[in-house]
């Protein structure tokens, strides 16, 4: 071509700027692994950043992310300098690692990991985006260590879209780190080690357990754990589930179980399983590989990436936490109705998704009352990002923390499909809510500035590629006018 070579000065190559910062090591986490990964690369000589988006500002808890704190967080939360306190309290391993010359950086949230690969060549080295509740800002790293932890697992059942359900992996962090839960009576659903060790810390901190639900005929965790558990005075009520809660203006007030047991209690917390969070992986297009021992999807390796801690992957302690999982699934789906929310921000109903209807706020045309999983069964295994287009499903505030893997264990029990034969719906960056006035780039360099036009009425719009850079160029130009709109 006559052009070959030739590049459009209205793209984006070389007018990206390099990263304002840059380390050796990234370390995405400030639990125990990552605190323990950043300070061995300290120590070998390395420059090291730290970063962890806790202490999470209370206004975001109340999107649950990233645990599912459930509305059962104390007004202290809202005091960003005492979670930091606490934090640094809870964790003195993080002094040590500043000592070792690790810049830590809390309530700072990685958001994105862009990497040269299809559709970013224009990046001028691989970067992880971050931002605090001021800024955003791009890191440069040679090595990226990802020490995210695990998420809540949430399983939808009557009344479980009201303050006082909650996860796990929530209720630790409150009791734990923050020091900020505001329940008094806490009744766990589930009795493996998750549940049991959370139901011995909540005991211990002063919390009342009225008690534990297990689908199965028998307590499935460590026996140690079960019989501290049953030590303390805690019912573990077997092959039962919580068939609805009930509640008032602040939310559970007791939970109704399919026995006909009746518990009073202003807290239901979720403790089926915690799962590996890697939506930076899912959002980096990175690998990944379902491993049903070690709590559902993990990272399968990535150049340059090292996942530790329970992100990598839960502990292997021979616990099938899938099969586990799609029990509680079922058993909860047999004792709800059609109109129970699966999708809390978007109010998506369990009729709705089955349906693959929109919410209750969106216009329904009568011709889609012909839809139906079935009728997308028919075309071949469901896709969750289509169902997610669809009924919108996992698309809100939370950005599916809350409902992606119930979605897709419920697609599968509908489907007959094992779990695992129907994938996850994707996440994309922003992987963390960030507000726009912090995401934009305010200072776009004169390099960017140049060629860029208004939407309809960008030049090359309208200019063939080949007459780029050529005497024609200009003619088009002049052609279209000088506000290069028709």
């Amino acid at each position: 071509m006559a052009n070959s070579g030739i590049r459009d000065p209205h793209a984006l190559d070389g007018k990206l700027p390099a990263a304002s910062v840059r380390y050796d090591v990234v370390v995405i986490g400030a639990g125990p692994s990552g605190i323990a990964a950043a300070t061995q690369a300290a120590e070998a000589g390395k420059s090291v950043l730290l970063v962890d988006e806790h202490p999470v500002p209370g206004a975001m808890m109340g999107n649950d992310v990233p645990l599912f704190f459930g509305g059962r967080m104390t007004t202290a939360t809202l005091n960003a300098q005492r979670m930091l306190e606490t934090i640094f309290m809870s964790e003195p391993a993080l002094e040590a690692a500043m000592e070792a010359g690790v810049e830590v950086q809390l309530g700072t949230a990685a958001w994105a990991v862009y990497r040269s690969a299809a559709g970013m060549v224009t990046l001028p080295e691989q970067v992880v985006a971050l931002a605090d509740a001021e800024r955003a800002w791009l890191a440069g790293f040679g090595e990226l260590v990802i020490a995210t932890g695990a998420r809540d697992l949430a399983i939808g059942f009557p009344g479980w879209n009201q303050p006082g359900v909650m996860g796990a992996g929530a209720l630790t962090m409150l009791l734990s780190r923050y020091e900020a839960f505001a329940g008094k009576r806490v009744l766990f659903v589930g009795s493996h080690d998750l549940a049991l060790e959370t139901a011995l810390l909540a005991r211990d901190k002063g919390v009342d357990v009225v008690g534990m639900v297990e689908v199965r005929d028998a307590p499935q965790g460590r026996a140690e754990l079960v019989e501290a558990v049953r030590g303390a005075q805690i019912a573990i009520h077997t092959g039962d589930v919580v068939a609805r809660a009930e509640g008032g203006i602040d939310g559970v007030e007791r939970a109704i179980l399919r026995s006909g047991l009746e518990l009073a209690c202003d807290t239901i917390c979720l403790a089926i399983g915690l799962v590996p969070a890697i939506e930076l992986l899912d959002a980096m297009g990175g690998k990944r590989v379902l491993d049903p021992l070690r709590g559902g999807y993990v990272p399968a390796g990535e150049p340059a990436i090292r996942f530790v801690g329970d992100c990598a992957g839960l502990p292997d302690t021979g616990f099938d936490h899938v099969a586990y999982r799609m029990e509680w699934a079922r058993a909860l789906g047999a004792v709800s109705a059609p109109d129970t929310i699966v999708c809390q921000c978007e109010e998506v109903t369990r009729a709705d998704l089955i349906g693959v209807q929109p919410p209750n706020y969106l216009a329904r045309p009568d011709a889609m009352a012909a839809r139906s999983l079935e009728t997308l069964l028919h075309d071949g295994p469901a896709n969750p990002d289509q169902i997610k287009r669809l009924t919108r499903a996992g698309m809100g505030v939370c950005q599916g923390r809350r409902c992606r893997d119930s979605v897709a264990m419920l697609l599968a029990l509908e489907a007959g499909k094992p779990f695992g034969t129907i994938p996850l719906a994707t996440h994309r960056a922003p992987v963390r809510p960030v507000p726009l006035s912090i995401l934009a780039d305010w200072e776009e360099s004169e390099a960017m500035r140049s060629g860029w036009d208004v939407w309809f009425g960008i030049p090359t719009q309208w200019i063939p590629y080949r007459d780029i850079g050529t005497p024609r160029e200009q003619q088009h130009k002049d052609a279209i006018g000088g506000n290069m709109s028709l």
